[in-house]
């Protein structure tokens, strides 16, 4: 766990370095005159809603490699604003291995709609146990454990689970890259 944590910590610094540089080459080139400057195509124009691919030309201007992912969302427990983003190259030079036990723990439908049911305000044992999908608070509390363990959910008292705030996001993006 400390490794993963370290790794994590590294990782984000070596983002935040390249980012730095790139912001430093920007600052010193000189900039073009934007009454002279032709549009890319595909370029962000000054109305987002004009450009159905704004975020994706953003992305490209400020962070040209990166994969981000990002939301301002509502849940029961109040808003949400996050992002993430870590470069391609970062992302494709990792050990996927590592990643299997967060994903197989949402790998259970009885698990990804434990974590449904706790992110949209359902959220102590009592609650969960009067689903219809729990023959037994054994077969809960193992698909809790398994989660809590993964990290999707937290318990900040027993008896009461909730989805952490910066794991709110990716579970969303999860499920739309499953809808899609």
């Amino acid at each position: 766990m400390e490794r993963d944590a370290l790794h994590a910590i590294e990782s984000r610094v070596d983002t935040l370095e390249r980012e730095l540089e790139r912001l430093r080459a920007q600052v010193e080139e000189p900039s073009a005159d934007a009454s002279t400057a032709t549009p890319e195509p595909g370029a962000a124009t000054s109305d987002p809603a004009a450009d159905p691919l704004w975020f994706v030309n953003e992305l490209g201007r400020r962070a040209p490699g990166a994969v981000m992912m990002a939301g301002a969302v509502e849940v029961p427990a109040g808003p949400i604003h996050w992002q993430y983003g870590l470069y391609a190259e970062e992302l494709l030079g990792k050990d996927w291995g590592e990643l299997a036990r967060p994903l197989e723990a949402l790998g259970h439908p009885v698990r990804l709609e434990l974590v449904r049911v706790i992110l949209t305000g359902t959220q102590t044992t009592a609650e969960l146990l009067e689903l219809e999908q729990f023959a037994s608070s054994g077969q809960l509390y193992h698909h809790l454990r398994q989660l809590v363990s993964a990290g999707w959910l937290s318990s900040p008292r027993r008896g009461f689970y909730e989805v952490p705030g910066a794991r709110i996001v990716p579970l969303l993006v999860l499920t739309m890259i499953a809808s899609s």
